[in-house]
Order: structure tokens, then sequence, then C-alpha cells
């Protein structure tokens, strides 16, 4: 029997404020040492009050309009019970029946066969964080304990539900890149998986073909990587179905991933609401928005990817690879914007149209090959905006040929120098010269006569030799359609 997988989301986002959500505590995912920013308040002793973080509820209400939900104009927190180590007051301050936002959506694509479409959003709410437990590997011999850092209990947590809209580990994987490029782009989370800035859950349920009624779900926790995300859900759409093959009944849990064996495994029984024993939290007063507190949220929101890439295409004419890169990084797609602005004003439509072209070819291919995962925000990189539109100017005039260009563009990346200065200090410019190149032309004819032998015994690679062998004399300076001409008409001369 054929079954159709149905998958829900829920999504939680550490929030970049500068300091916890209930307390003054300094929010640093960095901090190395354990247990140094923690307070009485978040650690949850007798007699202290949580003051609500002003910022992250900024940041979410911000996110819930990026994603076209309906805003609140009354919410309140409430108090989660439940017992676990690194969960310091043995309670989370949550929300419950009356989250921030409501009713969104989020549109993915996959590919330009399937096309593009929305993702239903129940609910985008707002809570404290857990601590971090930390199971070692070894132990003293004869003892068996875990150590808690509390360093994370209480940071700013947005949690985001999805309706049960996708159908497959390649869709979950689309929603979640496709959030974590949109809270980049606001500036309210880093969302770095790595870190545990982002964390994906997935509640999983197959039905028969042909029958509307979801199967039995399954909830999947801390999936830290998108391709733990995939294969997750791969894993438990295809234990499911054998489990329904096997004429069994699928049993409503909770269930982890090991990544090592590429399997999930039963971890408890699935918590219903009533577990929790939700209450409104008592020491913190309901929360009320007006319609001019939600338009001021709604002017904070930037450029969203989706809008941005559409624009890209549109405006310097992008192929959708090229101006998809750029929206990916949106450090690279505005160093990007820069160049573009200091490539000058007394070009033509047309002159303009192509020297953008090229420079989002260079900065997609070239510039991100030597970035080798890096970013130009970062504070080591070198190369000015101004500078590498002086490089683009001089491909573009035929100043410098592209295996040059490529030098160039290297020595400018290492050194941050002016490429006008490198130029003549690495000896690059464009040898144009048609006598001189006709001379190196024939050097290069007669050291390699056999390469000229199997050309004319109609062997293309030979010729490719030929002109290999003459850019590499040249250090790449010299023009190659020039290179080509001339080897041709000594050769065949």
């Amino acid at each position: 029997m054929k079954y159709i997988p149905t998958i829900g989301l829920e999504i939680h986002a550490e929030l970049k404020t500068s300091s916890k959500m209930f307390c003054s505590c300094k929010n640093d995912p960095n901090e190395k040492q354990p247990n140094v920013n923690i307070c009485p308040i978040c650690m949850g002793h007798p007699g202290t009050l949580p003051v609500p973080n002003e910022q992250a509820i900024h940041m979410v209400v911000k996110t819930g309009l990026a994603l076209q939900c309906e805003i609140a104009p009354y919410s309140k927190f409430d108090r989660k019970n439940y017992f676990y180590p690194d969960l310091p007051k043995g309670y989370q301050i949550s929300q419950y029946d009356l989250p921030l936002c409501q009713k969104g959506k989020l549109r993915i694509g996959l590919s330009a066969q399937t096309g593009e479409r929305d993702i239903q959003i129940t609910r985008i709410h707002l809570e404290e964080d857990t601590g971090r437990s930390q199971h070692l590997l070894e132990r003293p011999e004869g003892t068996d304990y875990s150590l808690v850092d509390f360093n994370r209990a209480g940071v700013p947590l947005m949690e985001l539900v999805t309706e049960p809209d996708l159908h497959s580990g390649q869709e979950s994987v689309a929603f979640a890149q496709e959030l974590q490029r949109l809270l980049r782009y606001l500036g309210v989370s880093d969302a770095d998986m790595e870190k545990g800035q982002m964390r994906v859950e997935a509640n999983i349920s197959i039905r028969p073909e042909g029958t509307e009624t979801l199967g039995t779900k399954v909830e999947v926790k801390n999936l830290n990587s998108f391709r733990s995300v995939q294969n997750a859900i791969d894993f438990e759409i295809q234990r499911q179905t054998q489990v329904l093959g096997a004429g069994e009944e699928v049993n409503q849990e909770t269930r982890g991933w090991n990544e090592a064996k590429k399997e999930t495994f039963t971890q408890r029984e699935k918590e219903s609401a009533h577990d929790y024993r939700y209450f409104p939290e008592p020491d913190i007063p309901p929360l009320t928005f007006t319609p001019a507190f939600i338009e001021m949220r709604r002017l904070e929101i930037p450029e969203l990817p989706q809008a941005k890439n559409s624009r890209m295409q549109r405006e310097y004419n992008l192929g959708e690879k090229e101006a998809a890169l750029l929206v990916k990084d949106r450090g690279l797609g505005e160093y990007f914007e820069q160049v573009v602005s200091e490539l000058g004003s007394r070009l033509s439509e047309e002159e303009l149209a192509k020297r953008v072209k090229l420079a989002g070819n260079y900065i997609v291919s070239d510039l991100q090959g030597l970035l080798a995962g890096n970013s130009v925000e970062d504070k080591n990189f070198k190369i000015t905006a101004e500078n590498f539109a002086e490089l683009i100017n001089m491909i573009a005039t035929n100043k410098i040929s592209s295996p040059a260009a490529k030098s160039l563009l290297k020595k400018m990346f290492e050194t941050g120098g002016d490429p006008s200065q490198l130029l003549e200090s690495e000896g690059l410019t464009q040898v144009s010269n048609q006598e001189e190149i006709e001379r190196i032309a024939k050097e290069i004819i007669e050291k390699n006569p056999k390469a000229v032998q199997d050309y004319k015994n109609g062997k293309a690679n030979a010729f490719q030799f030929l002109v290999g062998e003459m850019m590499a004399k040249t250090r790449g300076t010299a023009n190659p359609e020039t290179v080509r001409t001339s080897i041709l008409k000594i050769i065949e001369g």
C-alpha cells in the first residue's frame, strides 16, 4: 500500500538580544566558561521576579509581520510545568493559548519543475530557553553523571509552529532554510544550527493514499542540522511504512535521532498539553499592543529574501542561480550592490549592464572560491567595493585578460592592494602588441613540434595545449583570442 506522509515542524530560534528574557544576564552564545552568565532570577531562586525583555518582544512581533501573521492585540505569558535537570525553576515561562502571532505563511520553492507554494504557520510564541546538559563520554571509573551549564537558561527563544503542510524531508529542509534566511535578514537571530541557535522538531505521520484521516503522530526532537532534518524525517517515514505494512500500529511517542546510526529511537510517550499543567504566569502582567506599536515594528522590516531575489533578477538581469547565491549570503549580496554603485555613472545603459553581469559572475564564482566559506563582512576581508569595481572595469576595457584578472584578484584578496598598482608591480598588464605576441607564439611552436604535428593530424587538444603554453609564458597577460589567431597564422602560414 502507498502511504502519504504529513509533516508539521516546530522550530526554535534563539533571539539575538543583549540580555536574557526575564533578567539582565548577558546573552552570549560564544561564552565558553560554564555557569557565569547566571543570576537568582534565571536560576529560579525564591522571591525573585521576572521582567520581560522588550527587545525580544519587538523581534517576535517583527518576525510575525514578515511572515504575514496576525499580531495579537492582547497576549500573556504562561507557566509550562515539567521537571528536567537543565530547567532550574522546575517550570518554563512560555505562552500557551494567547501567543504573540498566529496564522502566517512562508513560501518555499524546491525547483522550477515543482514550483512554489505557501506553508501555513499556526503560531509564533516567545519563551525562555533551558540550560544545556553535557553528557560526558569519559568519566572516572564507577561514576555515572552529567553536567549542566545554565548560561543558556533564560535566553529568549522564539518558537514557530507550522500547519501539517509538508510531505517530505526535502520540503522540510527547504522551509527551515528559508526561515533561517529570513531571521538573519531581520537581524533577530543568527540561527546557527551548529551552535544550537536554531533547532527543529518534526511531527510525522503517514496515512494510506486515498484517505483523509491523518495517521498517528510521532515527534522527532532536537534536530540540529539540515542534514539531520532530512535524514530523520525520511527514516521515520520509512519506519512507519514498515510498521503499518507488518499489520502493526504506530505508537504516539517522542523519538530522538541517532546521527551515527542514522535512525530514530524511542525516548518517551508524547505528552499532551494537560501534562504540562499550563496556567497564567502570575508574576508578569498581560501584554497589550496598539495598532501604532504594530505599525512601528512593520516599518523596521528590511527588504526580505524573496523580494530581494526578484528585484536582483529584474534590476541587474542576473540569472536565477546567481541571484539565489547573492540572496542566500546577505553580506555578499550587499557587497555586490556596493560594487555595482562604483562601476561608473557615465556608462551607457548597455555597457553598465555588461559590467554588472561581469561583476556578478566574478563575485559568485572567483571571489566565493577565495573566501572558502568565510564572509565579506569578516574583518579580515581586504578588497573594498571600489577596488573590486576597478578590477571589473579593467576586464571590461581589455586592459587585463581573464586569466590575469584571476591572478590579480587573488593578490587583491591576499593584500587588499589597489588593482592598478598591483597590475604594474606584478607585471600583469595585458600584452596587446601583435608583433610581440607572434614572436612568443613562434617560440612556443618551435619548442613543441609534436603538438603542432598532432594538431595538423586533427587532434584538437594539441591546439589547446599550445594555447595553454602561450598563456603560461605570458603569465596570462596575452589576449586569448589574439593568441589563438597568432598560433593558427604561424602554423597554417
